[in-house]
């Protein structure tokens, strides 16, 4: 049977001593993964991941998602070495391509290669390759390298994404796709065609890749309270 686990994604918008608690109660109440969302204007994702990393000692942890248009594949190995060694091992890398950039004025060109290079440059940095590296949208310098110890030469990998293409792209190199915003269980059998045109393509069995999905949702005593606060988290991510 096809291992199953439940997870918890926060915002970021939480002070630390709230992350600390959430993180605890989490791995207290038997909860398999949690996740910090990387979305625009909110804390950097890796704030609170290492808050919770310091604070647990089982759970999985990692951003959902990080993207090479704000955030140079480099610094995101970076980033993921350094949960992975605070977390001792625990840590897996999101990646996505991005939304909201255009308030920002950052546009997105090619995103499946950007996804398909950041991935590669991650992979190669926390294996200590120093023979650089030369995409068609990044490059890394040869001898460049990460200039701290690395706990893992490779972390899980999973890709965000609503895109058929993507989806393959994940079934080709990722461990997990992640649906953002959806429960539905039509669209995880929907995902699971797309990921598998990629599986085939690379040779992979279908049970390489996990599927993820995660519904937006509030939590509160006032059940008419959460309600309006969530239809006003939902609001966010229509036009994404």
């Amino acid at each position: 049977m096809t291992r199953r686990e439940i997870g918890l994604g926060l915002q970021g918008n939480k002070s630390p001593g709230d992350y600390a608690k959430i993180a605890n109660l989490a791995e207290e109440y038997g909860f398999d993964v949690l996740t910090v969302f990387s979305d625009l204007m909110y804390q950097p994702a890796i704030v609170p991941l290492m808050v919770a990393a310091l604070n647990t000692s089982r759970i999985r942890l990692g951003p959902a998602c990080l993207n090479p248009f704000t955030l140079h594949p480099i610094e995101i190995a970076g980033q993921i070495a350094a949960l992975d060694l605070a977390s001792n091992g625990r840590a897996y890398l999101g990646l996505a391509r991005g939304a909201w950039l255009e308030k920002i004025g950052i546009e997105q060109p090619r995103p499946m290669r950007a996804l398909r290079e950041a991935a590669e440059i991650v992979r190669l940095l926390l294996a200590g390759d120093r023979g650089g590296y030369q995409g068609e949208v990044f490059s890394v310098a040869a001898h460049t390298t990460l200039q701290f110890e690395v706990l893992r030469q490779r972390v899980p990998l999973l890709i965000g994404t609503w895109s058929p293409r993507t989806a393959a792209l994940a079934g080709e190199i990722a461990a997990e796709v992640k649906i953002g915003g959806s429960a539905n269980p039509v669209m995880v059998r929907r995902m699971r065609e797309w990921v598998d045109a990629g599986t085939r393509r690379a040779g992979r069995s279908p049970e390489d890749v996990g599927i993820v999905v995660g519904a937006v949702t509030v939590v509160a005593e006032d059940g008419a309270a959460a309600r309006r606060l969530a239809r006003s988290a939902v609001g966010m991510y229509v036009d994404v």
